[in-house]
């Protein structure tokens, strides 16, 4: 058998061959003929012009007949790929038309460009290429030839805009300009994008007409289904434990704010049996806002509660309970785990973790079956050892179940082991209980334990969110800080007279005179003045523009138990001192309660942190992305300063003393990217002028 499988493996190379020299030159052709004699020449020929990998077809035995060879069709050698070859070197029963993809891989000059074989003529995709030792995109600005326009070396394609300037990309090789696929005007293309096809002879341009990136690539994923036909059947094996349960809706974690990705579930209001309507109050979920009810949609009955309360960090969309339409079904669902979840909404991800426990008894596999299943173990492998590879649910699972991730085969990406691995663990009955020396600390890595007296105190979820986003703030905006120094001497005056008028209305019944305006009240009014005065500040940062408001929507920083939080003032350069005086208490007052609702903490276009009150003199904040600037303001401070009177009570400064002032340190945080030093320097003064002439705003 082996033999004749070495004369069908000779005619199959043979029959490349000689497709080959006809295409190429007649010396081409003589060697053609020499390495068809026998299958070592034809092997070595193959490997002199395509790869190790296709040489395996000289030399690998075919369980089909030469006869059969024969009869493929001569375009079939033109899809002839590398992929091809390693199929052909298999013992599997070779298919009638090889695997598509790409011959050679050619990198010339920083640019990428790759030979295809397919359906279509031979021709080669042009990469958009790195023409900055920096550039990782780049704008097509204009095309220097056009589709069927014969390209020499040297010749301009196209003009390319880069991170640095307008530059001129040349032709590396001869050839036509069959399609243009990026066109002229494209932003942000990614270096390595292909963007053209090129031909060799003028003719095959009209096979281009109607190409499509990504046509061989789907090619070569068709013709390589059969290889992966094995995965959809465990796919669908696994799937059908969850097909096993009566007809079910599973409720996934809602977003209850508009920046929730994670929940904490602080306690259920309904258990499993209960029936629940339209509006009924279902769980009361901790989201990085504030502990917010979480409201039913539908009518049904609570069948299983896959996460329990007390439960934190639970990602957005992951299925915490099971909802039926009949009481009566709710017994079905006694025995309903995460991993049947997992396998209805994933299509049956659990699968190969719910099989390992049956792995030991199972069959010694075939040579091939071995040699398929040595990628899944040497993932698995990755994730034993020391160091663990696994998702944070998966982490937080295991901690709460009491096992250890060591050994547990993963079968996430790279090994890594994910929340459905933890639940066929658990169903399974097996997992190693964690070592209790190790600890919380040990498990994390990032605390020590050298103090033996210490309380580990569990984030809040806002605190966590919080933590996340001033440290992406850090890393990613250029900050710069702008500090100015305000006299309130005429604000404290003004605010004193305002107060004793607010104090009169109240003794004749009015509410709104009822509590006093604040310092704090004064620096809102003037920092949303001050940003109509200079809108660049009221502006947010994107990656394509910088969008700069019209509405002056204003956070103030607020220290709540849970954490700090940041409600929303809206309008608030149209609202008047009192307005603001009394929005600003209601929102503190609620966000202390934690009882902001969604729209109260939706993100502004500016934030004020004040911290005067605490004795802080002066401070700088972190900028709230994607706002452009935040301003930190400090407390009020007696200092001498020049007198701006003479002894006479001139305005002569020339024989002026010094006089006690009150004064105010505010410094404001900017985004470099959208506020450059002088547009923050050209607000502090609109800022400061407002606060030492509060009357001015009134005007």
């Amino acid at each position: 058998m082996a033999s004749s499988g070495g004369r069908g493996a000779a005619a199959a190379a043979a029959a490349l061959i000689a497709r080959r020299a006809s295409l190429t030159s007649t010396s081409t052709s003589a060697s053609a003929a020499a390495a068809a004699s026998s299958p070592s020449s034809a092997a070595a020929w193959l490997s002199s012009r395509f790869s190790s990998a296709a040489a395996a077809v000289a030399s690998t035995s075919y369980s089909s007949s030469s006869s059969s060879i024969s009869t493929i069709a001569p375009s079939s050698f033109r899809s002839f790929s590398v992929a091809a070859a390693a199929a052909a070197s298999t013992t599997a029963t070779p298919t009638a038309s090889p695997l598509l993809g790409p011959l050679r891989h050619q990198r010339k000059n920083g640019h990428n460009s790759h030979r295809f074989f397919s359906a279509l003529p031979p021709h080669t995709s042009l990469d958009m290429p790195a023409l900055s030792p920096t550039m990782t995109t780049g704008n097509i600005a204009s095309w220097k030839k056009k589709e069927g326009d014969a390209i020499a070396a040297g010749d301009i394609i196209a003009e390319v805009e880069t991170d640095k300037a307008t530059m001129e990309w040349e032709a590396q090789d001869e050839g036509v300009l069959a399609k243009i696929v990026v066109p002229a005007g494209a932003r942000d293309v990614p270096v390595g994008t292909p963007v053209a096809i090129v031909v060799d002879d003028a003719s095959d341009v009209a096979a281009f007409a109607n190409y499509e990136p990504g046509s061989a690539a789907s090619s070569s994923a068709a013709s390589a289904a059969p290889a992966a036909s094995a995965a959809p059947a465990s796919a669908a094996a696994a799937a059908s434990s969850s097909s096993n349960f009566p007809p079910h809706t599973l409720m996934g974690l809602p977003a209850l704010s508009p920046t929730m990705a994670s929940g904490n579930i602080a306690s259920w209001k309904k258990k499993a049996g209960d029936s629940v309507s339209a509006g009924d109050i279902i769980a009361e979920v901790e989201t990085d806002k504030a502990t917010m009810e979480w409201e039913a949609q539908d009518d049904g009955v609570i069948a299983k509660i896959l996460v329990e309360a007390g439960v934190s960090d639970v990602p957005v969309g992951t299925p915490v309970a099971v909802v039926v339409d009949d009481e009566s079904l709710v017994a079905a669902f006694e025995g309903y785990t995460a991993a049947d979840a997992a396998a209805k909404e994933g299509g049956g991800a659990a699968a190969p973790a719910a099989a390992a426990p049956a792995a030991a008894t199972a069959p010694a596999p075939s040579s091939s079956a071995a040699a398929a299943a040595a990628a899944p173990r040497r993932a698995a492998t990755l994730a034993s050892g020391p160091r663990v590879i696994a998702s944070p649910y998966a982490k937080r699972l295991a901690a709460d179940a009491g096992v250890s991730l060591v050994g547990v085969p993963g079968t996430g990406p790279a090994g890594r082991v994910v929340a459905a691995d933890i639940a066929a663990l658990l169903a399974s009955g097996g997992g190693k209980a964690a070592s209790s020396a190790a600890g919380p600390a040990a498990a994390g890595g990032e605390v020590g334990t050298e103090y033996d007296s210490y309380a580990d105190v569990p984030h809040s979820q806002i605190r966590r969110v919080t933590a996340s986003r001033l440290l992406q703030s850090k890393q990613q905006v250029p900050h710069y800080y702008l500090t100015v120094d305000v006299r309130l001497d005429a604000l404290l005056e003004t605010r004193a007279r305002l107060n004793e008028a607010r104090a009169a209305l109240a003794k004749k019944g009015d509410e709104d005179g009822a509590s006093k305006l604040s310092v704090n009240d004064f620096v809102l009014k003037a920092a949303a003045l001050a940003l109509k005065a200079v809108p660049g500040v009221n502006a947010a940062w994107s990656s394509d523009f910088t969008r700069v408001y019209k509405n002056v929507d204003i956070n103030v920083a607020v220290q709540a138990p849970a954490g700090l939080m940041v409600p929303l003032l809206v309008d608030a350069d149209r609202a008047g001192l009192g307005e603001l005086s009394s929005r600003v208490r209601a929102l503190a007052a609620a966000a202390r309660d934690g009882a902001l609702r969604p729209e109260q903490m939706a993100p502004g276009t500016f934030t004020v942190s004040n911290l005067g009150m605490f004795g802080v003199e002066q401070f700088a904040a972190i900028v709230n992305p994607p706002q452009a600037a935040i301003l930190a303001v400090g407390g009020a401070r007696p200092v001498l300063v020049p007198s701006t009177k003479g002894s006479g009570g001139s305005d002569d400064a020339g024989d002026a003393g010094f006089e006690a002032a009150t004064m105010l340190s505010a410094t404001l945080s900017c985004d470099h990217r959208v506020v450059d030093g002088a547009m923050g320097a050209q607000w502090l003064q609109a800022f400061k002028r407002l606060m030492e002439q509060p009357l001015t705003m009134l005007l």
